[in-house]
């Protein structure tokens, strides 16, 4: 009789208890979104009044770094994944300043929605039929662990579907691209460490698997690495952009996928097995080395117009006058792939010892064999040593010498040219580059 009594008076006191747990969870979820806005707003106000943290983005940095162009850096009160998709933000476009093979890029003014200023941006404008390009691009600058100050930065994408436009909207860097930079100036010593190993460390940064702070990141190859494809920042720092053919390392790629992917890239820059379409489709890592290659021919360009290398000649693009202007794959195959030819490193350069390390890491970079070529990281790691260390080069810059002196002393025994270069570098650089560095 008791069990039944318990029975009734528990059934009849469960729908109260639901309905309790129900306005409980309503009344928590409630202040959930409500702190959550309040936050926001907190944060967009505060925004305004924060600074870039020196030695990059830490992993919650939610800070939007704008250029303008006064060369001041401001932040943006618009968030680095500012998907509105409610109407289009209110942007006025000002200078044609950059044109591809999938889209135009202008200077426009972003005005602020809090008051009647306006911010510089860039946008890169896609017409109608180039959807898969700016989708892809839009997804790769979605994931915000794609966030570094080597990396351009964006803001948000846009279907402008009365003009049958698609945009992306980014930070604008007045200086202009890499290439267009190295035409118009010779550039220091400094100024080409800061550009090398900046870009060294957006590469690295792409193709890591962590981020600074430990957590788990999908490795991005970029596919068209190229000088052109990367701006100069006011500091003189390189960030890479241009993503339309990037692509996301996910574990759950199969080996369909990756070869549906296509030889894809400008070919003056493609790597010998990207040229050939021998790419090793069971390793994600053959991807990795197809922009390290790139890269080295970047690294090349930018040495190339650099003061202490003796004469510095008009900019040329890796290859230069060997081939067309714009080259296409045969041509480049037989350059490459054939004749084994790569930018020719004159050895007036390598009197500087910074420039030697930079040389022997091109070098190191550009190798016909895909498995021989340095780690993006390894690279960064090497030309940070030529910034923070710099007497080191000095000691080496007297072992230097002495070498040079044996070298060009009466030397009975003939030596090959490529094995006095080598036994050179081993005498005189002492950069550890283990295989536990190849992620």
């Amino acid at each position: 009789m008791g069990d039944s009594l318990m029975s009734i008076i528990l059934m009849s006191l469960f729908p109260l208890i639901l309905m309790g747990i129900l306005v409980a969870a309503m009344f928590y979820w409630y202040q959930y979104v409500y702190r959550r806005h309040q936050l926001n707003r907190k944060w967009e106000s505060s925004i305004k009044m924060r600074k870039p943290k020196a030695g990059g983005l830490d992993c919650s940095d939610a800070c939007a770094i704008m250029v303008d162009d006064d060369g001041s850096d401001s932040s943006s009160t618009h968030a680095n994944n500012l998907n509105h998709n409610t109407e289009p933000l209110p942007i006025e476009l000002d200078l044609l300043v950059g044109k591809g093979r999938f889209a135009q890029v202008y200077k426009a003014k972003l005005k602020q929605t809090s008051s009647d200023q306006f911010e510089t941006v860039a946008v890169k404008i896609f017409p109608f039929e180039e959807y898969a390009s700016w989708k892809n691009e839009k997804d790769i600058f979605s994931n915000t662990d794609l966030r570094h100050e080597n990396i351009l930065h964006f803001l948000t994408a846009e279907e402008r579907k009365e003009e049958k436009q698609y945009w992306l909207i980014t930070a604008f860097h007045p200086r202009g691209n890499l290439q267009e930079y190295l035409t118009r100036h010779v550039i220091s010593w400094e100024e080409l460490q800061t550009l090398s190993s900046s870009l060294a460390n957006g590469v690295a940064h792409l193709h890591s698997d962590w981020l600074a702070c430990g957590r788990p990141k999908v490795p991005i190859v970029h596919r068209d690495l190229k000088s052109s494809n990367i701006l100069v920042k006011n500091d003189m720092t390189c960030c890479i952009c241009d993503f339309g053919l990037a692509l996301c390392l996910d574990s759950n790629l199969s080996v369909d996928d990756l070869a549906n992917s296509g030889q894809v890239g400008t070919a003056r820059y493609m790597a010998p097995e990207v040229l050939e379409a021998r790419l090793n489709l069971e390793n994600i890592e053959s991807f990795k080395q197809t922009d390290i290659y790139s890269m080295a021919l970047v690294l090349w360009e930018i040495t190339s117009r650099c003061k202490i290398i003796g004469e510095v000649k008009d900019y040329e693009p890796a290859f230069g006058s060997k081939v067309r202007e714009h080259p296409c794959v045969e041509s480049m195959k037989d350059n490459v792939l054939r004749d084994r030819e790569r930018p020719e490193i004159p050895d007036s350069w390598l009197r500087h010892q910074g420039i030697l390390v930079i040389c022997t890491t091109i070098k190191e970079c550009w190798d016909h064999d895909p498995e021989a070529r340095l780690t993006a990281h390894c690279v960064a790691e090497r030309l940070s040593e030529i910034e923070d260390e710099p007497e080191k080069l000095s000691s080496r810059s007297s072992s230097a010498e002495k070498i040079r002196e044996e070298l060009n002393g009466p030397i009975t025994m003939e030596i090959p040219e490529e094995e006095v270069k080598i036994n050179e570098i081993q005498n005189i650089i002492d950069v550890d580059c283990s295989v536990s560095d190849k992620q």
